[in-house]
């Protein structure tokens, strides 16, 4: 929590704003179904908390970002080696002596 409060706007605005249009979208799943959403345009809802439970949100969605964000890197990685895995096999097999 210490952590976060020392961190500039700004430095959180760039992080959040380098988080893909998925990974905002389920964080932002994820704080509707901890904070409890009606539609807006048939309710008008107020929510109030304390800033040691928001602080506690923030933190929450923070950890479920740099996790999806870390799983995306981790995908995008796994299909990269996927794709060259087919090619350097391909050239192996022509370097071999029986083709």
């Amino acid at each position: 929590m210490q952590y976060l409060r020392q961190q500039h706007p700004e430095v959180l605005a760039q992080i959040a704003q380098s988080a893909s249009p998925e990974v905002k979208q389920i964080i932002s799943q994820n704080v509707q179904g901890l904070v409890g959403m009606l539609p807006s345009g048939d309710f008008n809802i107020k929510v109030t908390t304390d800033r040691e439970n928001l602080a506690h949100l923030l933190a929450s969605a923070m950890m479920t970002g740099y996790f999806l964000c870390q799983m995306e890197k981790r995908m995008d990685l796994e299909e990269s080696l996927a794709e060259s895995s087919p090619l350097n096999n391909h050239s192996l097999k022509e370097d071999s002596p029986e083709s």
